[in-house]
């Protein structure tokens, strides 16, 4: 794939996502995204960390991801109320597409640190 790289792990990581940079949105914007969209971005990211989710699955993963952290938004994150739409769109669809991989012990890791920002 020419437009990725390996990642620690050796896994096919997606230009322009790094876990720095999805921690850094994460935390920046948490409040500003909603919890809908904080809670599909955390769900994505712990998905891809099992090791038993497949190279396509984490490949859609990372690329939502990597959607999410980028700057270059079809709508910029600071425009009130809509700024975070096309980014619930993006990891919507993704997690459509790797449901699968969304277990009980990924909800519980997203549900935990949604906690640390929203309770």
């Amino acid at each position: 794939m020419s437009d990725s790289h390996r990642g620690q792990n050796g896994e096919a990581k997606i230009e322009g996502y790094s876990d720095e940079g999805f921690w850094h949105k994460v935390k920046q914007f948490a409040k500003q995204a909603g919890r809908e969209v904080i809670d599909n971005a955390l769900c994505l990211y712990y998905a891809a960390q099992r090791p038993d989710t497949p190279k396509w699955a984490k490949t859609v993963i990372f690329g939502a991801l990597a959607y999410f952290i980028t700057p270059l938004d079809a709508i910029p994150d600071l425009t009130p109320v809509v700024g975070f739409s096309d980014d619930l769109g993006a990891l919507a669809a993704a997690l459509a597409l790797v449901s699968m991989y969304i277990d009980d012990s990924v909800k519980r890791q997203a549900a935990e640190k949604r906690s640390a920002w929203f309770d």
